[in-house]
């Protein structure tokens, strides 16, 4: 194959590299269902046949003990599974539709956690929380993103200031700017994605552990269990075999229905948080497996890529940081970006980019074109650094504004 046959695979390869992406995250979630689905078939499917064989056997023995004909028993049971819907149970709940019963229910819809422990019975009820989730839920998640975007700001001024503190600390700063660092460092520096996903897990483990040490002694569950439930409500998949702040009378009730309240507020948002720095990183390696994909058919696909790499593409594994602050001597250009924060993570913005891609408001053009104007101070870039998750909307248009991503010069 002629060198220019090859060029023209590779960069045939990088126009559609959008779709591979798609495609190969779509077979790879196809896989990781059927192996979770392998995994739970063999762990717990012995467990339902078992006690598929006790219910029998107790409905026999009850059957043959009292007299009653298996069918009538088979009755009753559905009038009970009707009253289980209803909220009816045999231990004494605290009441579905009071006040607080039917906050605690709107809670559930508006987060997308929903129990199904409550849930309307009338015509009426129904069609309302059809209305009302779908506002309710349009504006939870925007608060989630809210949320994540203040959480990520506030770190972001956390891990700088450490950072120019080590820096500062580190001798390796002329004397004459020593004092003065704090001026003109990094005034668009961005925190990775890596630490952010680090200090995020590590918040939703501590918060986790806290309200499982909570839930174990006033429910009565397992410290498991109590994990359990909180993984299950604060990724608000919510099964409903475990539900908390359901007992008629509590000790302390409304100290412990506040503290309830509490946790999955803060569990929910840092746990919403969590998934989409996760998601990033799994893009990022969905560009690493695109790019060795691309290797097989083109050998020279590395030397391509060099000319040929779109911004998207970076790889895991390449964030070695040489922890130099000297320019390097073969980059001259100017880097644009929007609040000087782009600059530092790789994302040059040209006028083509931005007329090319949906994915840009035109809010966002307006500002980047006022600060052309205008002449912000612009810094000589490194080597040209390429993120993953450029443009995008809602929480990946957060983490594109908010986050920097790793590349071969940091």
């Amino acid at each position: 194959m002629m060198p220019n046959q090859r060029l023209q695979g590779c960069r045939s390869l990088h126009l559609n590299e959008d779709n591979g992406r798609f495609l190969l995250l779509a077979l790879l979630i196809v896989l990781y269902l059927l192996c979770g689905a392998a995994v739970f078939s063999a762990v717990e499917r012995p467990s339902e046949l078992q006690a598929h064989g006790r219910w029998n056997k107790t409905l026999f023995n009850f059957s043959e003990a009292f007299n009653i004909s298996v069918h009538d028993l088979n009755s009753l049971l559905r009038d009970y599974e009707a009253a289980i819907a209803a909220g009816i149970r045999a231990d004494a709940l605290r009441p579905r539709w009071d006040f607080t019963g039917a906050f605690y229910f709107v809670g559930t819809v508006v987060s997308t956690i929903g129990f199904g422990m409550t849930t309307p019975v009338t015509i009426a009820g129904k069609v309302f929380l059809i209305f009302y989730g779908l506002l309710g839920c349009a504006a939870t998640i925007l608060f989630f993103n809210l949320f994540l975007e203040r959480i990520i700001t506030l770190l972001a001024v956390v891990m700088k200031a450490v950072r120019e503190r080590r820096i500062r600390n580190s001798g390796i700063l002329p004397p004459g700017i020593r004092h003065d660092f704090s001026a003109y460092s990094f005034p668009g520096w961005k925190p990775s994605v890596y630490h952010v996903m680090l200090i995020l897990a590590l918040s939703a483990i501590t918060i986790s552990c806290c309200a499982s040490a909570m839930y174990t002694p006033v429910e009565g569950w397992g410290y498991l269990d109590s994990l359990y439930f909180c993984f299950v409500t604060f990724s608000t998949i919510g099964f409903g075999d475990f539900v908390s702040s359901q007992g008629a009378a509590y000790e302390y009730q409304g100290v412990y229905r506040l503290a309830n309240f509490l946790f999955m507020l803060m569990g929910v948002c840092c746990i919403y948080s969590l998934f989409n720095v996760i998601s990033i990183v799994i893009k990022q390696v969905l560009n690493w497996m695109l790019e060795k994909m691309a290797c097989l058919f083109c050998q020279r696909c590395s030397k391509a890529n060099a000319l040929l790499g779109r911004r998207n593409a970076i790889r895991p594994g390449s964030r070695s940081r040489k922890g130099q602050l000297a320019k390097a001597p073969d980059s001259e250009g100017p880097c644009d970006s929007d609040t000087e924060g782009r600059r530092l993570s790789g994302e040059m913005i040209s006028m083509k980019d931005l007329t090319a891609s949906n994915k840009v408001s035109l809010a966002l053009m307006q500002k980047q074109l006022s600060e052309s104007a205008n002449g912000y101070p612009r810094t000589v870039c490194g080597s040209s650094r390429h993120n993953g998750f450029s443009g995008g909307v809602g929480a990946l248009g957060i983490m594109n504004n908010r986050l920097a991503e790793t590349s071969n010069s940091r």
